[in-house]
């Protein structure tokens, strides 16, 4: 598989940027990333200033395309925080040196993300082997990526024999449109397009009875967590209180229209995506399945797969310590 030294090298130049990793400045403002397209509670919190007055100081947003670049961020100290970061580039870049760590469960959407194939290919789940020496579209270091890894392991696909390419997902879903590629692989509004010049080979029930979980998580680096755990936690209640808002459906019609003018989409796109989306409560992120133990353990999964890959040069022995559930304990 090409492009796999691209990985190595951008988890590397991580983990000497996190070395170099600016500190906070007291009393000044919090800078948080996230990504478009991608509608969630928290953001109608964002627009309303919710968190502003919570925390007593400005937070300031940033968008991004990829959780690695998330990862890259929180490197070079210019963001603090970073909302629905993929498990995957977490792994790549907690692999690789990097001190971050897991401060909640953003959502989990085994749905929501996905490779898609050009519709022109007709091949599906029962063809899939016909995928041999094509071109796909795949955003390194990402959960999608791990996606793809384990759905070609499925298939018995040669990762050797694929052209693959690295884009973040808007790219793949315009170069798949084009005929550029063959498949491509994303998330979001991304694959949304993308099921417009194909289909998918496995829907999110079936991905998850082969072990392919799909969830983000919030993420900070270990030493601003640390130096800061209570404005963290300050920042995780804020955000606990949109979800609820959301999940018992008492703040769907006022949240729906805001989140939807933020993610730079329509209602009934933003609808149709959140429709596929699970906020767990924080009783639940606390549980054994999430950050109780079965992340940490799906965290070793991913990076002993991406290891077997060639994507990264070794896996942490555990990465246990790359979670701290102090600051979402304390919310009352």
């Amino acid at each position: 598989m090409k492009l796999t030294t691209k990985l190595m090298s951008a988890a590397a130049g991580v983990a000497m940027m996190a070395g170099a990793q600016a500190s906070f400045a007291d009393g000044h403002s919090l800078t948080v990333g996230y990504f478009l397209e991608w509608p969630m509670p928290f953001q109608f919190a964002k627009v309303e200033g919710m968190y502003d007055e919570a925390l007593g100081t400005t937070v300031n947003w940033v968008a991004f395309d990829t959780g690695t670049a998330m990862s890259a961020a929180m490197a070079s100290g210019d963001v603090q925080i970073s909302v629905s970061q993929g498990v995957p580039p977490f792994v790549v870049a907690t692999s690789a040196g990097q001190d971050l760590q897991i401060i909640d469960v953003a959502v989990s959407y085994s749905d929501n993300d996905n490779c898609v194939v050009s519709s022109g290919l007709e091949i599906d789940k029962d063809s899939a082997g016909e995928l041999a020496g094509k071109k796909v579209a795949v955003p390194l270091g990402t959960a999608a990526h791990y996606g793809f890894l384990k759905q070609m392991s499925h298939f018995g696909v040669d990762l050797g024999s694929l052209d693959v390419v690295n884009m973040a997902p808007p790219e793949g879903a315009a170069a798949l449109a084009q005929g550029s590629v063959d498949m491509a692989c994303g998330w979001g509004g991304a694959l949304r397009r993308m099921k417009e010049s194909g289909n998918v080979l496995l829907t999110g029930a079936e991905k998850e009875e082969l072990g392919i979980l799909v969830f983000d998580v919030t993420s900070a680096p270990s030493d601003f967590v640390a130096e800061n755990s209570d404005m963290v936690a300050k920042f995780l209640e804020v955000t606990a209180k949109a979800n609820a808002m959301w999940n018992d459906g008492s703040g769907v019609e006022k949240m729906l229209p805001v989140i939807a003018k933020d993610a730079g989409m329509d209602v009934e796109a933003t609808k149709s995506t959140m429709d596929t989306f699970i906020f767990p409560s924080v009783e639940d992120q606390l549980t054994d399945k999430w950050l109780g133990g079965g992340s940490q353990e799906f965290m070793k999964g991913v990076a002993d797969v991406f290891v077997e890959a060639g994507s990264i040069d070794s896996a942490l022995s555990s990465y246990a310590d790359n979670v701290n559930t102090g600051p979402l304990s304390s919310i009352k």
